[in-house]
C-alpha cells in the first residue's frame, strides 16, 4: 500500500509506484472520481472517452460479475432526472403549502 502526506497547500506527492502504475509523466494530469462508499478513485486523464469504459463497476455501482442492461441505464437517467426535476421544483416551493407532483 502506499501513501502521501497532505501538505499546509493541500498537496500531495504521488507516490513513485502509482505514478509508475498509472503511467504519469511529468505536466500530466489525474482525475479523481467519488465512488458511493465515500472513497475517492484516482485515474490519469487521458482526455478519452474510451477511459470512462467499466467506471460504475470501478466506482462500485455495479456489482462485480453483472453487466447493466439498456434499460436499467435508461430508467437509472430517468430516475436522475427526476430527481433532479423534484429538488428543482421544491426550491421554488417557499413554505411547503404547494404539493409537488412526483
Amino acid at each position: 500500500m502506499s501513501k502521501a502526506t497532505v501538505t499546509s497547500e493541500g498537496q500531495i506527492t504521488i507516490p513513485a509506484e502509482v505514478r509508475d502504475a498509472l503511467k504519469l509523466k511529468v505536466g500530466d494530469e489525474v482525475d479523481f472520481f467519488p465512488t458511493v462508499h465515500g472513497d475517492y478513485l484516482i485515474q490519469r486523464s487521458t482526455g478519452s472517452i474510451m477511459d470512462m469504459r467499466g467506471i460504475l463497476k470501478r466506482m462500485g455501482y455495479v456489482p462485480e460479475g453483472r453487466t447493466v442492461t439498456i434499460e436499467e441505464m435508461d430508467q437509472a437517467i430517468g430516475d436522475h432526472v427526476v430527481e433532479l426535476d423534484r429538488r428543482t421544483i421544491s426550491d421554488y416551493v417557499e413554505d411547503g403549502s404547494e404539493e409537488i407532483i412526483t
